[in-house]
């Protein structure tokens, strides 16, 4: 069962390292269009601007496509064989669920609870789908989907059925199967998911009236409910809606940011709403706080090769305000650390919230410093600065309660992965030199691939094979037959974990290119077995 949960949560590093370019992109957009910044230069019927909006909109690919790459990215990673194939099943079983339950809302919308005639977004609970108009189930509904698939994938792919129904083996069984499961599900999710809305919606006007109580329980929810897609309804009211102020939060601040920005009167007392956009704050300084912990308990070899994946991943939550890199590479392997980190948020902000901090501060560096810092600065200075002070202490303190639960807790964060002793007989350097000569193909990751099939024991030694964002995943026949560590790094890996059966080569960010060179000459020599 851990073996399924350790390949599940590799699995969702598929579309997740889409997400650091695009973030930083986004944000670089934001600054280029910013008046306070550029000038004249954005003025948005000049060409300046209108090109850094056609940069932007593409920028925004990614995050608007969750759940679509989702669906397409966690069979890469999780099917067994044939995975091109097994994404297409998926994204078709994926539409035709969403086309199943925008049938059954526009017939029986109104006995499920749902006013299919409202406009998608907002505090609607809809959104389009590949321009189908549905519910908004956002990454959970894709991964649950998804995992449906894959399993039907997995386990009728290669069935063999009678020649008169050839035409309908693979692909097509797989799609036809989960076609008659994805109408159930539509139904059971057309009852359940707006009773989830609802209770959420409700929520709402409660935490609106709270004041600084208000704001810890937001934030907290906001950051809790992100691996289940479903912190888009806590903060989308708030900030895109009118749960607070008229049009939301990120739209009011913009209207009146001149009108803040020539009031001597505090930002709390301005703009009291503007403490529910306070969220960004752990992204800024949390999320450092946590890599700097994880990198001080990384094992001294391993710090080298993990500092390159914690540095891109704080950059992006610091200056796009993107956390799930460095999030998700804690999530499935320590919920309780991100239990922590929610409530380490959620003190954050309620903190700032008290001593006078308010704006829309949801964002990373960038957005913060363009439409807060730098047109702001002037007036409310002693309220940043304060900020600043209240934001590098609970650096602090996230960075020791990590580091002490990390440690305390013996939690494999990456670099602390628990490695056993290399076997006894070693290599001789004749023989790494000729498992060089044999592998050397002109390609590193061939080369790579090459090395690491031939110290697993070979293609007639591998059950499967996945990837995480640094790590090779690979279950074998008999773990007696694998090389020892030493034949691995030879190879150019950074260190090899197992666990019985379950091995993880750490390779690098290197692991997606080197990972498809392994299947492919998997592939061709289980043929020339089979021959």
């Amino acid at each position: 069962m851990m073996q399924k949960i350790q390949r599940f949560g590799a699995a969702m590093f598929v579309p997740v390292l889409l997400f650091p370019f695009a973030g930083i992109l986004v944000g670089l957009t934001i600054v280029f269009k910013n008046p306070d910044i550029m000038g004249s230069l954005a003025n948005p019927n000049g060409m300046w601007y209108k090109f850094w909006t056609v940069i932007e909109e593409g920028g925004w690919t990614v995050f608007r496509q969750i759940p679509l790459l989702f669906v397409i990215g966690l069979p890469i990673a999780l099917a067994k064989k044939a995975q091109a194939r097994a994404c297409m099943e998926a994204v078709v079983s994926y539409l035709t669920f969403n086309y199943f339950i925008s049938a059954i809302l526009t017939i029986w919308g109104d006995s499920f609870g749902v006013d299919f005639s409202q406009e998608v977004g907002g505090v609607s609970g809809l959104t389009m789908i590949a321009g189908i108009k549905t519910l908004d189930t956002s990454m959970i509904g894709s991964i649950l989907i998804a995992g449906i698939v894959v399993y039907l994938h997995n386990r009728y792919f290669d069935k063999k059925l009678p020649d008169f129904l050839g035409i309908f083996q693979g692909s097509s069984f797989v799609v036809i199967i989960s076609f008659l499961v994805m109408l159930p599900m539509a139904f059971i999710t057309s009852f359940i998911w707006p009773m989830i809305q609802h209770a959420i919606a409700s929520m709402q006007g409660f935490l609106a009236s709270s004041g600084v109580l208000g704001v810890w329980l937001y934030t907290f929810l906001e950051r809790i409910l992100i691996p289940t897609g479903l912190h888009h309804f806590i903060y989308g009211p708030f900030i895109y809606g009118p749960a607070v102020v008229e049009s939301g939060i990120a739209v009011y601040w913009i209207e009146h940011l001149s009108e803040f920005a020539t009031s001597a009167k505090s930002l709390k007392e301005l703009f009291p709403a503007g403490g529910f956009a306070l969220h960004g704050m752990s992204k800024i300084f949390g999320i450092p706080g946590i890599a700097l912990a994880m990198y001080k308990t990384a094992k001294p070899e391993k710090k080298k090769m993990i500092s390159g994946l914690l540095i891109s991943a704080t950059l992006t939550s610091v200056i796009a305000g993107i956390t799930e890199p460095i999030e998700f590479t804690f999530l499935f392997i320590a919920p309780l650390l991100f239990v922590v980190h929610a409530l380490l948020a959620a003190t954050m902000s309620a903190a700032m919230y008290a001593f006078g901090v308010s704006g829309n501060m949801g964002g990373g560096l960038l957005e913060i410093l363009s439409s807060n810092l730098i047109p702001l600065f002037p007036y409310h200075s002693h309220t940043y600065i304060i900020q600043l002070m209240i934001g590098l202490i609970f650096m602090g303190i996230y960075f020791f309660v990590f580091r002490y639960l990390i440690l305390k807790l013996d939690i494999a964060t990456p670099g602390r992965e628990v490695e056993e002793n290399e076997e006894v007989k070693l290599y001789s350097k004749a023989e790494y030199k000729a498992m060089k000569e044999k592998n050397k193909s002109g390609n590193a990751y061939i080369d790579q691939a090459n090395a690491y099939l031939e110290a697993l024991g070979g293609a007639e030694n591998i059950v499967d094979v996945t990837n995480c964002a640094t790590r090779l995943r690979v279950t074998v026949k008999d773990p007696s037959k694998i090389a020892s560590d030493s034949v691995f790094k030879a190879a150019k890996a950074h260190g090899v974990v197992r666990n019985g059966k379950a091995i993880q080569i750490i390779v690098g960010l290197s692991v997606p290119q080197v990972r498809e060179q392994f299947e492919s000459i998997l592939h061709q020599k289980n043929e020339k077995i089979e021959q």
